[in-house]
């Protein structure tokens, strides 16, 4: 077990590690992405909003800076913590050059109370001198690098404009681990035209890779993007909300125990959100997820199989 919960949450790991609350802040660096800006496609991902997937980001016209009081306000109305975590969070937080991403991050780790550095990117935007670049903040700070492969099968890949295929994701990987860089990994549960098994394949896979963390995200629609407009055409099947539910035990169970779990659903803004409109009740979702693994006397890594 981990602390109060069935799967080790990030919530347990920086604890664990720090003794104490740590809060993370979201922040946009101000990048774009090369899936927008005509490098490798000028229309981003499938699901992507104009947000750049930073739905919850600060606002990159103001200084990194401000945009961490400013989270930081927020979230101490709920934790009471002086640690915090900056996030760089909307599009491509490594698409620049090395002098302009340490400019941002030494903004970003000098803040009072910073203990890690979090940083969102593509596998393909991750040059060897980013990645050393990254590595001299791993000696001071927990540092992360989150890459949004979302599924192995190439036909839905395809669908949703990732813009790499799986070669280039496993050599980021590699290169990650070579210089001791933790990685975290996104995957999207729901995504058109996946069966369950195709899920736990993906899950399967990275059980065989060296990562520290995943994230799991519903495939959940908002307005102004390109899935709407599918969506609508294609008028496919959103997930039920057990079913959802489900699915997610079933991945946390084969889920290797040490892989820390940052996200078990994802939610965009009421405003936004087409649907599954139960998605916007976060904490049913949790819950329901908590009380399906006790039910089942089951904990993440019980089922998994080396």
């Amino acid at each position: 077990m981990f602390g109060n919960k069935r799967y080790r949450t990030l919530n347990y790991e920086l604890k664990k590690t720090f003794g104490k609350k740590v809060i993370k802040l979201s922040i946009d660096g101000g990048f774009t992405c090369p899936n927008r800006d005509g490098t490798v496609g000028n229309r981003g991902c499938l699901f992507c909003s104009e947000e750049g997937s930073g739905e919850f980001s600060g606002n990159r016209k103001i200084s990194i800076t401000k945009q961490m009081d400013n989270q930081r306000k927020l979230l101490e109305k709920k934790w009471k913590t002086n640690l915090v975590i900056p996030y760089f969070q909307s599009f491509t937080n490594t698409y620049s050059n090395v002098e302009n991403l340490r400019k941002k991050y030494d903004e970003a780790t000098n803040y009072p109370g910073a203990v890690g550095l979090a940083v969102a990117t593509r596998p393909d935007c991750l040059e060897n001198e980013k990645i050393e670049l990254l590595s001299n903040y791993s000696k001071n700070y927990l540092t992360w690098v989150e890459l949004g492969l979302q599924t192995i099968h190439e036909n839905s890949a395809e669908l949703i404009r990732r813009g790499y295929n799986l070669k280039v994701f496993e050599d980021a990987l590699d290169k990650l681990n070579k210089y001791n860089i933790k990685t975290v990994v996104h995957l999207i549960i729901g995504l058109p035209g996946e069966t369950k098994e195709d899920i736990i394949q993906t899950v399967r896979y990275i059980n065989s890779k060296k990562i520290w963390g995943v994230k799991f995200h519903l495939m959940h629609i908002l307005k102004n993007t390109d899935l709407e407009k599918y969506y609508y055409k294609n008028n496919f099947e959103l997930l039920e909300k057990d079913e959802y539910i489900n699915i997610i035990c079933d991945s946390l169970e084969i889920l290797r125990e040490d892989i820390v779990v940052h996200r078990v659903t994802g939610d965009g803004k009421k405003s936004d959100l087409i649907g599954p409109i139960w998605s916007l009740d976060k904490l049913r979702v949790l819950s329901g997820i908590d009380m399906e693994l006790k039910r089942r006397k089951t904990y993440q890594g019980k089922k998994y199989i080396p």
